[in-house]
């Protein structure tokens, strides 16, 4: 039997990283409103709440998932400014590593 998944609050790392993340994705959310685009409000409604409050093994699909909001052909990038797509993309990438480094310590105990 595998050993049960850490609590969020365990991995401070990984939690913190997904709370800058969601504060990111808060912004851009407001920023989305403010313009009507309907496409993108529709996009990132439920990202900054997944972010907050979902448990370590659905962070990695939730972050991934918004992070193709900046595809090669539709990308957040073409109707927000840098100021904020670009802050968002960062702390996305920041909770991907700290996640891929907690799945190989746990690998590496087992």
């Amino acid at each position: 039997m595998p050993a049960p998944e850490p609590a969020r609050h365990e991995r401070p790392a990984i939690d913190e990283a997904a709370l800058v993340a969601a504060r990111a994705a808060d912004r851009l959310l407001a920023a989305a409103r403010e313009r009507g685009l309907t496409r993108w409000i529709e996009f990132f409604e439920t990202v900054p709440e997944l972010l907050r409050d979902s448990a370590l093994k659905d962070l990695r699909g939730v972050a991934v998932r918004a992070r193709s909001a900046y595809g090669p052909k539709d990308s957040i990038r073409d109707a927000l400014p840098a100021d904020l797509t670009e802050p968002f993309l960062v702390a996305l990438d920041r909770l991907i590593k700290a996640l891929a480094r907690e799945a190989m310590e746990r690998r590496a105990e087992t």
